[in-house]
């Protein structure tokens, strides 16, 4: 099973790790399973920019970003090269290592589903 450790830009967050995560689970399920604040207004349908992540480890063993994808990146704050939408991030190693910052929530119009 892969293993995520979330960071949070927001100083007041600890680190998470979230281990046992099965192959073919998305980012943003991953959060809504484990109580981490992840915004996603349009339900993660790749819709909007909500979900907004950096992968810093990992990237390699998601699906390549899409056209799509790119777009709404382009609309979220602060995108960088390891910007992608957590919705759109499904684990495609069972046993890789993932490592995913997610941005200040509080800098984020949206709500948590």
């Amino acid at each position: 099973m892969a293993k995520i450790k979330f960071t949070f830009e927001d100083p007041d967050l600890a680190p998470k790790i979230v281990d046992g995560v099965e192959e073919g689970y998305s980012v943003l399920e991953v959060t809504e399973d484990n109580d981490i604040h992840l915004n996603h207004n349009c339900g993660g349908v790749n819709a909007c920019s909500t979900c907004h992540v950096y992968v810093l480890k990992g990237n390699d063993h998601l699906p390549e970003i899409s056209d799509k994808e790119e777009d709404f990146i382009d609309r979220a704050i602060n995108p960088t090269l390891d910007s992608r939408l957590a919705c759109q991030c499904v684990i495609e190693k069972e046993d890789g290592e993932y490592e995913v910052q997610i941005p200040d929530q509080k800098k984020i119009i949206g709500h948590e589903h």
